[in-house]
């Protein structure tokens, strides 16, 4: 056993009986002794968080407040407001440093405040059950009755306390002249009236402008697609139908007279519908006034040829019109925004018409039957945005903004088919492939798609897409060309774009609004090869070729 005489003097005691404990089973080694470096190593291992570090080994951290030393922390929004609640209740801050028992007497006392839960038996009244809605008895402030009003006398009169005019039991007192004169123009909202703005109403034969011109060097009344179509390249013509001079008024819809396309109908969002005639003297013929609010859609009647058109407005009513005296018909409370409307374009039911509205529904109306809905559609999620009517007028096609497609059977309000797949956008503008065999859509994401419509397979045709347009955001109307060769589209950045149907290769984009303004109505003329209408944000309709 090693000596403790052995070792050096300075080496600690806990030191030295280590190593004398250690050295038995370690004989074979020689003890090395410690150093003076040993000696003066800093200490290893975590540092004290209350030992400062310029501060000696028996020093606490300097106090930065009278009471110790404060730390900046964080307390959560739930912590914070569980104490402020508790000072608030228990009047103070005090209550932090109570004792348990303490605490348990306050709560004691809290709940003693509360009044009794009543008896199951009494239904009504004092000593009624409350249950657990008992209320608790308020200790902090005084209930003030408020003294109750007490009827006048015949003989007394009513005097305010601000010293207002005293009035006499039994004055007359006459309505303010401008209520009056509001409740005129309240009652006058919903009369139409009708301007006819051409030169000439009739031609020397007493004919009107619905009349087909036939001394033109070509005929406006061949069969529609038997014309071979090209795309057109410049600007012909520029109508500004809507809006007060030197300030136009956006066109919303836009749509061309039945067959023979000599007469322009468009919508603005100054509330007006406006006839313009195309080959004549170029000018607006008529202005129909009924819409307080922007027009969202338009649409001819082609069972009477064109003699008849529907309107829809933000003011939640459509409005059927005849197209040559400008009277209207028939107005159709529907009672939400109306974003599209379609007449049925068979034979047997073209005076029947469709409308989507903004609350998902999708109603059928008679136009011979006054303001009664005929039948309602209403499996739609979303706003309607589309209606197509396909299978000889016997089925329909919408689409909604719950980005999903359903076919319906016309007359039946129970879809045949819906297409909602999860990469699916919503569709917002449609038209019909002259072949009768697609119906192409504007898609959300900047492309048009196809959807097969011609046979009872409704599916999209993923061969076909029409890209290098930006329609995101709004609904921009397309086209097809009357013998199906072409597509037409706008654009929110002013262009016009022009696409093969057969391989989708853009062939043409045309600048139709210098100024970046969104093109959201194109219309192809169903008589010429070339003539292209667009119209937009600017309010300038303009006629290519």
């Amino acid at each position: 056993m090693a000596d403790f005489n052995e070792y050096p003097p300075d080496l600690p005691v806990r030191d030295a009986l280590i190593l004398r404990n250690h050295s038995a089973a370690e004989s074979a080694h020689a003890i090395v002794p410690y150093s003076a470096s040993d000696l003066t190593r800093p200490s290893l291992g975590p540092a004290n968080p209350f030992k400062g570090s310029n501060e000696p080994t028996t020093g606490d951290k300097r106090k930065n407040v009278l009471t110790g030393r404060a730390e900046e922390t964080f307390i959560s929004e739930h912590t914070f407001r569980a104490k402020h609640r508790a000072v608030e209740r228990d009047g103070g801050p005090e209550r932090e440093f109570l004792t348990n028992k303490q605490h348990k007497e306050l709560a004691r006392q809290f709940r003693s405040t509360r009044e009794g839960k009543g008896s199951a038996t009494v239904a009504d009244g004092e000593g009624s059950y409350v249950g657990p809605w008992a209320k608790y008895k308020n200790t902090r402030w005084e209930e003030v009755e408020l003294e109750e009003e007490r009827e006048l006398g015949s003989d007394e009169e009513y005097v305010t306390d601000d010293g207002g005019e005293v009035i006499e039991s039994g004055t007359v007192i006459k309505a303010p002249e401008v209520n009056l004169q509001r409740r005129v123009e309240v009652e006058r909202q919903g009369e139409e009236t009708t301007v006819f703005e051409g030169t000439e109403e009739f031609d020397y034969l007493g004919r009107g402008y619905l009349h087909v011109p036939q001394d033109l060097d070509f005929s406006l009344q061949k069969e529609v697609g038997s014309v071979t179509n090209f795309i057109p390249k410049k600007v012909v013509h520029v109508w500004r139908p809507h809006g007060k001079a030197g300030s136009a008024s956006a066109v919303t819809s836009l749509k061309l007279f039945p067959v023979s396309s000599h007469l322009g109908l468009s919508g603005g969002a100054d509330g007006l519908v406006k006839i313009w005639d195309v080959y004549r003297n170029r000018e607006v013929l008529r202005a129909y006034k009924g819409h307080n609010k922007a027009v969202t859609d338009l649409d001819f009647c082609r069972q009477d040829g064109g003699r008849k058109f529907l309107s829809g407005g933000f003011d939640r009513k459509v409005r059927l019109w005849d197209t040559e005296t400008g009277q209207c018909v028939q107005r159709f409370n529907v009672g939400k925004t109306p974003h599209v409307i379609k007449f049925n374009p068979g034979a047997e039911n073209g005076h029947e018409f469709l409308a989507g509205l903004s609350d998902n529904r999708i109603v059928q109306y008679d136009s011979r039957a006054g303001n009664e809905t005929v039948q309602e559609y209403d499996h739609h999620l979303g706003a309607i945005n589309t209606l197509e009517f396909i299978d000889e007028s016997r089925r329909f096609m919408s689409t909604s903004d719950d980005r999903s497609l359903r076919v319906w059977e016309y007359g039946i309000p129970v879809e045949i088919k819906t297409i909602s797949e999860p990469d699916m956008f919503a569709l917002t503008k449609s038209a019909q492939h002259p072949s009768g065999k697609y119906v192409l859509y504007q898609c959300s994401d900047n492309s048009i798609v196809a959807y097969s419509s011609g046979s009872d397979k409704f599916r999209q045709n993923r061969k076909k897409a029409w890209r290098g347009h930006n329609t995101a955001g709004s609904a921009i109307g397309i086209t097809c060309s009357p013998d199906g060769q072409f597509v037409a589209s706008g654009d929110t950045g002013g262009s016009v774009c022009f696409w093969d149907f057969k391989t989708c290769k853009l062939y043409s984009k045309l600048t139709a609004d210098s100024s970046g303004g969104a093109i959201n109505c194109v219309a192809w003329s169903e008589q010429e090869t070339s003539k292209v209408f667009t119209a937009g944000a600017k309010g300038e309709i303009r006629l290519w070729d």
